[in-house]
């Protein structure tokens, strides 16, 4: 063993104890005569003070500069009183330098380390080892790893089976986003990565492994977002012979039991939305509860206008017409309304029209707004009460399709609650629940909601004879706006599981040829079965309070997919494509 302690576990208790610490030179002070050195390691920092009497070990500490990786025996004393440091670990103590070893040099560091400068994040990528030194980074790691190993005890714990299922696989029937690895020994056929082990997991259970779990890397080749990542971890859950509130419970259990151990947090109820109630009241259907605002419809108060930009919605069954009352909104000024309505235009929406209530006494005259002349009183009035307008409010109001008119509303919802800072909890967790089992394309053909494995909760009959209108046994499990974690009942039975590959336009021979595997395993006793699965990244990030998804991945990729410090991707040599029977196209010459 090179070191006895680790600098952060050090404190009054070992006073008068010698110690060995291993580390990186934090900063190096000299205060007339005495040089005084803060070690870092992965646990913290320690401050050592280096005496002049202690000649060589003086003249050496005299030497060192930011970063040197050192060894150092000393021995703890208490600070003396006003010398105590309440922001470290070991503030109360130091450790009186006996000897150092300078076991590696290092030169400048390209951004500083001991206090957070603002350096950009693509040098902060490129020199992500020295980035990941910096105390706060290594923290959410370590929390990071907390909560797996919370998340694994619970999990072994009620009996699940930690099982590997492969990267290497097949493509998914769509192809989107695979990420596709050509096989040399099959020349001209390829592998894809998992975008998730979903039909492997459902394959565990009609093995009879009824409790999987497993913390498994996936990958998608994305459009990339702020919060998405081309590999992402994800906690994956199977079981046999539960229903929906007996996984939802499990679950549950693991998110209260997670956050009371890492953050000494108790999560209060965790209350069950149909996705209906939430995209009509909230226009998401990852609704962020700590906001207190929502929509309201009021379409049947506006199909008579003589205001074609609110009857034509009003009056159109895919049309929807929205209020957003927002308290003590009308001191907004006019910049600002401006700001908010090139905001819903980001979402589809043609426009953004409001009022503003500055005195309801007065009727129509105590109302400032371009669209008062276009609505009779009689329905203002309803219309204001319903949003349960008072004076000093103001409404805006959303009249377009139905699903931009949720989409720019609901994102307008959360913008205020932030901007306005309406928020009236820390931590709001729900569940969404009753989705519908499809959603309609452009083109009017239907594609799966969740994924096409996830039960109806209808006989295939009633879905073949009405696939709009049925809902499906899925759940989502959403805190404070961001879904943590979704999944469902699926499939077990043969017949219903070619229906719903019927709605979706996949053929017979087609099914056999992607899927066949999956349709002989429900024929050879299948049992009920569901499962979800949570995104770990986001999950830290929520409890860590970071602002990217790339601060609590050790080595994550940029916006566009790339890793700066390896420069990964990278071309590849002519001889390895040749082994693997690939021809590049010719890239047209810029000129």
């Amino acid at each position: 063993m090179m070191r006895t302690h680790y600098c952060g576990q050090l404190n009054e208790t070992l006073a008068d104890q010698e110690v060995t610490l291993c580390g990186w030179v934090h900063r190096r002070r000299d205060h007339g005569g005495v040089i005084f050195l803060d070690i870092r390691d992965r646990e913290g920092l320690a401050q050592v003070v280096f005496d002049p009497d202690r000649e060589e070990t003086f003249a050496l500490a005299d030497r060192v500069r930011s970063e040197y990786v050192v060894k150092v025996r000393g021995k703890v004393r208490l600070r003396p009183a006003g010398a105590v440091n309440p922001n470290m670990a070991s503030g109360a103590i130091e450790v009186l330098g006996y000897e150092l070893e300078v076991l590696n040099q290092a030169e400048t560091p390209p951004f500083p380390l001991d206090e957070y400068s603002d350096v950009g994040e693509e040098t902060r990528l490129r020199y992500r080892f020295i980035d990941l030194r910096r105390p706060e980074m290594a923290a959410k790691l370590k929390l990071r790893s907390r909560i797996t190993s919370s998340i694994r005890r619970y999990l072994d714990d009620n009996g699940f089976l930690d099982v590997e299922t492969p990267i290497l696989t097949r493509a998914t029937p769509e192809g989107a986003r695979d990420y596709l690895v050509p096989s040399r020994t099959h020349p001209g056929s390829f592998f894809a990565l998992p975008q998730s082990p979903q039909l492997f997991k459902q394959l565990l259970m009609v093995s009879g492994f009824d409790r999987y779990y497993q913390i498994a890397k996936c990958f998608r080749d994305e459009d990339l977002r702020a919060d998405r990542q081309p590999e992402f971890t994800q906690i994956d859950i199977e079981t046999s012979f539960l229903d929906e509130q007996d996984i939802m419970g499990l679950t549950e259990g693991m998110i209260r039991g997670l956050f009371k151990e890492v953050l000494d947090v108790e999560l209060g109820d965790f209350p069950h939305m149909s996705f209906e109630e939430a995209m009509r009241r909230y226009g998401s259907d990852k609704p962020d509860l700590r906001n207190p605002l929502e929509l309201v419809d009021v379409a049947d108060q506006l199909t008579e206008v003589d205001f074609k930009v609110f009857s034509g919605p009003a009056s159109d069954p895919k049309g929807r017409v929205a209020a957003l009352r927002v308290p003590g909104g009308a001191a907004m000024p006019r910049k600002q309304i401006d700001d908010y309505t090139k905001f819903v235009g980001i979402y589809g929406a043609k426009g953004l029209a409001y009022i503003k209530v500055n005195e309801r006494a007065k009727g129509v005259e105590g109302l400032q707004s371009p669209i008062v002349k276009f609505i009779p009183e009689a329905n203002l009035e309803i219309i204001l009460d319903r949003v349960g307008a008072v004076d000093g409010d103001i409404v805006f109001f959303g009249a377009d399709k139905a699903k931009i008119v949720s989409e720019a509303l609901g994102a307008l919802r959360i913008r205020l609650g932030h901007d306005l800072e309406l928020l009236t909890c820390e931590w709001a967790p729900l569940w969404v629940v009753d989705f519908p089992m499809f959603e309609e394309n452009d083109d009017g053909s239907l594609s799966a909601l969740h994924h096409p494995f996830t039960a109806p909760k209808c006989t295939p009959e009633e879905l073949q004879a009405n696939p709009g209108a049925a809902l499906s046994r899925a759940y989502d499990m959403v805190l404070n706006g961001t879904e943590l974690g979704g999944g469902s009942i699926r499939i077990h039975r043969k017949e219903m599981q070619q229906t719903v590959f019927d709605i979706l336009g996949i053929s017979a021979e087609e099914q056999q040829e992607k899927f066949g595997f999956l349709l002989d395993a429900l024929k050879y006793g299948a049992p009920p079965h569901g499962g979800l699965a949570f995104g770990l990244d986001r999950l830290v990030m929520l409890v860590t309070g970071a602002q990217s998804i790339r601060e609590v991945i050790a080595f994550p990729k940029t916006q566009s997919a790339a890793c700066v410090m390896t420069q990964a991707p990278g071309a590849v040599d002519a001889k390895a494509l040749r082994e693997l029977n690939i021809r590049l196209r010719e890239q047209p010459k810029v000129e």
